[in-house]
């Protein structure tokens, strides 16, 4: 298959994109700068030159594929709703050339956008208030090209997707452990975040790819939830740190901000049980505590998180 993909050059992209070539597949990436381009040709990709904004880029690169792929989301998080626009275009953009066809086309979301509180499967519905619900508009973009033809599908990926070199929440937890020499969680600690190490996550963007039904939701899920207060607690020992606890309001000026404090203290659990049996996924990578123990997390050089 011939797949066309964006943010192949992201946090998650290069897995994908060397997983996709391993398997035999051929990978054009939308690269949006010469270092992007590089980084496409090193994993045996070719560049496609462009950006989300350039819609005549994104459009020509799909109608070349046998598949597209969708992992790119940019913009000013200042601007939810420009945000929100800008990624819906780029699917509908994305979509229309393969309408008709039966091409694959998968976009990326993420288990934030469920309701809170309780273990979601792939078969509730989004949450129009939740963390993320700013990718709805996009996940529904998506799905609705599933009766146009289109073997479109939403892979909603864990909010901690974990592996070497990662720069997301986990990095940050810990460089805010390192800047106030305390490792924190909100509360009792209770609250669970899904975790997928991102080698697991690729496995599951090929396979969607390759045989997910049209209309399909899937959770790119390998834990269900793991509580804050055991990542505090590992990233504690592994720093030689004391754990506290922050009640809300403290938790708003200790971390990076009170965005990141309302994230550290969601408990957002979701199964990946629909996923697993529908598509043969089976996540075999280390677990996220195994991951802070035994990976590179707590050998990397401190950093600020701000």
């Amino acid at each position: 298959m011939h797949v066309f993909v964006t943010g192949g050059s992201g946090q998650t992209g290069p897995a994908v994109v060397a997983g996709l070539v391993a398997r035999g597949h051929t990978v054009t990436g939308l690269a949006r700068s010469n270092a992007a381009a590089a980084r496409l040709e090193s994993l045996g990709a070719t560049p496609h030159h462009g950006s989300l904004d350039d819609l005549d880029s994104l459009h020509s690169g799909a109608a070349a594929a046998d598949g597209v792929l969708h992992m790119a989301y940019g913009g000013d998080f200042s601007d939810l709703d420009d945000m929100m626009r800008r990624d819906r275009t780029a699917i509908e953009t994305l979509g229309r050339p393969l309408e008709h066809t039966g091409k694959p086309l998968v976009i990326t979301s993420g288990t934030l956008v469920m309701p809170a509180g309780r273990e979601t499967t792939e078969k509730d519905e989004p949450d129009p208030a939740g963390l993320a619900a700013f990718r709805i508009a996009g996940e529904r973009a998506c799905l609705r090209f599933a009766a146009r033809g289109v073997r479109a599908s939403v892979v909603r990926l864990a909010p901690t997707v974990h592996g070497r070199e990662d720069h997301g929440f986990i990095p940050m937890l810990i460089a805010t452990a390192r800047k106030t020499g305390v490792s924190a969680y909100i509360g009792d600690g209770t609250n669970r975040w899904p975790a997928v190490h991102r080698l697991d996550a690729a496995v599951l963007f090929r396979l969607a790819l390759e045989k997910a039904p049209a209309g399909s939701v899937l959770h790119g899920v390998a834990e269900s939830g793991v509580t804050l207060k055991s990542i505090a607690e590992t990233i504690a020992r592994g720093l030689g740190l004391p754990t506290v606890s922050l009640t809300p309001d403290e938790a708003a000026t200790h971390f990076v901000s009170p965005f990141m404090a309302t994230a550290y203290g969601h408990d957002g659990p979701a199964s990946s049980s629909y996923t697993q049996e529908q598509l043969g996924w089976s996540p075999t990578h280390p677990t996220l505590l195994e991951d802070l123990q035994h990976g590179d997390y707590l050998a990397m050089p401190a950093s600020s998180p701000s």
